[in-house]
Order: structure tokens, then sequence, then C-alpha cells
């Protein structure tokens, strides 16, 4: 039997990997898939444009400013064809085209869905089985829900990612597989159509595979909360935020909140507005 794992963020590919070593019959190939759903926008992304407007969302966070377009040449722009292949599109969606084409070539090609009870993994889950209706009763899933495992010392821990787990316990892991159902198909599909609609600014687990869609602002307060009168690193102010979360968000994400915060006149800054190792923020002077 052919075996493809799925799995959500590189961290996750590198831990299961270390598991086939120790088990042949886990051995098969890894496919993850790199976007984090659990925030920004999902508007039609089941669409090029809802894929280009994320796409946009994710070059805001990282600074990266679109290119500006000479006078007079917007017109010439807007008739050159667009290249085959985005660049967007030579990755999750590109590794997605390349799954289904798999799939369909390959009748005994059987796909293990790996998920670690985190919003990032459910939200891709979500994704992933809302697209794969037609391959039903070759894609299972590993859902690590609530679920005691072994720490080095030998202590009990519920994991909330799949690389926090050893090696050695991802055998035992792999006995939970079991194929997507008909129904999960359906209502899966349902609430991935939900979510996308919704449009959330940021999905928080709340247990089990329920998301909680908030603004994108949620975190904000928290942020402001950890900011004091005097100057401090951005990345301190993040890591004080994300120490205290169940689920830590993106350092990404809030370094993005924290410039958005900067804007709205609520923190000062000094430093390089790029990354959250380049900037510092305080609380403007009480008036």
């Amino acid at each position: 039997m052919a075996l493809l794992h799925i799995v959500f963020g590189e961290s996750s590919a590198t831990a299961l990997n270390g598991a086939f070593e120790l088990d042949e019959q886990l051995k098969g190939d890894i496919l993850y898939f790199e976007d984090d759903l659990s925030i920004g926008p999902l508007f039609i992304l089941d669409t090029k444009d809802g894929q280009a407007a994320r796409k946009q969302w994710w070059n805001q966070l990282a600074g990266i400013q679109p290119p500006p377009v000479a006078e007079g040449a917007a017109e010439a722009q807007a008739a050159t064809p667009a290249p085959a292949v985005a660049e967007e599109e030579a990755g999750d969606q590109e590794k997605f085209r390349q799954l289904k084409a798999l799939l369909k070539s390959e009748p005994e090609q059987q796909v293990y869905v790996w998920a670690g009870q985190n919003s990032r993994d459910v939200c891709g889950y979500y994704w992933l089985v809302s697209q794969l209706y037609d391959f039903a009763g070759r894609i299972h899933i590993i859902y690590l829900n609530n679920l005691p495992f072994l720490n080095e010392k030998g202590g009990v821990f519920y994991p909330t990612h799949l690389h926090q787990i050893l090696a050695k316990e991802f055998l035992k892991a792999k006995k939970l597989a079991r194929p997507v159902s008909l129904a999960e198909f359906e209502i899966d599909g349902d609430e991935w159509s939900r979510m996308m609609n919704e449009n959330a600014g940021i999905r928080l687990l709340e247990g089990g595979k329920k998301i909680k869609g908030e603004p994108a602002a949620f975190y904000d307060k928290e942020l402001l909360q950890q900011s004091t009168p005097e100057f401090q690193k951005a990345s301190k102010v993040v890591g004080l935020v994300t120490g205290k979360l169940k689920y830590p968000v993106m350092d990404q994400f809030l370094g993005w909140r924290l410039k958005e915060l900067i804007k709205q006149g609520k923190l000062e800054s000094k430093g390089e507005l790029k990354t959250i190792k380049d900037f510092e923020v305080k609380l403007p002077p009480a008036e």
C-alpha cells in the first residue's frame, strides 16, 4: 500500500520523518502545506481572486510593498498576460494540484492527514477535506485531540503540536488512523465554506474541531498590556503575549498588529518597521 502523509508546517514534517526509521510500515512520502489558515483573509479562497488577496495580505505582514506602476504603464500591465504559474501557486496551490493528480493516477494511493490540537492544523484539515470528496475511503485522519503522550523524561503530557511528540510516540499515534467518513466530508466541507464566508481576522480552536472566528484585533489588548512607557523590543512584547497563550499565534501576525497599533497612535516606535527584531515600541505619554 502506497502511503502519503500530509501535515501542516515544515516542523511537523521534520518530526514525523524521524519516526520512519523506527517503523517500516509507517514509511511513506510526506507532503506539508505551509500556509497558516488560522489567520488572515479566507474569503473566496477557492478562487484565483481569493488566493491573490491572501497573498497580498501575507506581503503586507512581511512589509513587502507592491511595486509602483509608472504613469501610462497601467494599461500595458493590464494587457500583459499573467504568467502560467504565479508565485503563490508554486506553493500550497501547486502542491494541492499535484496531490489530486497523484490520487487520480494511482488508485491504490492512501493518504494519512495528521493534525495536532491547534487551530492551524484543524483549519488546514478543513481546507483539504473540502476538496477531496471524490477520494473518500482513501483519505484518513489522525487527530491527536486531547491524547496523552510521553515526554523525554517519561512523564505524561498533552501535546498541541506534532513537533512536540517524540519519534517513537508517532508509532502509537498511527493506530488512531481512520477513514474520513462521507458525513464528515459533507459536514466539514460545509464548515470550510462557513469559515470562508465569515472571513474572520483570526480563528481559534475551542476544543474538538470547533473553530471560532475573532477580529484581527483580538490580541491588541494583550499587546498593549505588555507594552510599557519605556521602549522595549517588539520581539519581547510579542514573546510576553505568546508565552501566556495555550495556542501560540504566529510572531509575524502579532508583529503586524503592533504596526497597526503604531499607525493608530496607540503605540510609539523607533527603528525600522520590518521584523519584530528591527523595532522597539512603547506606550505614548499620558495626556
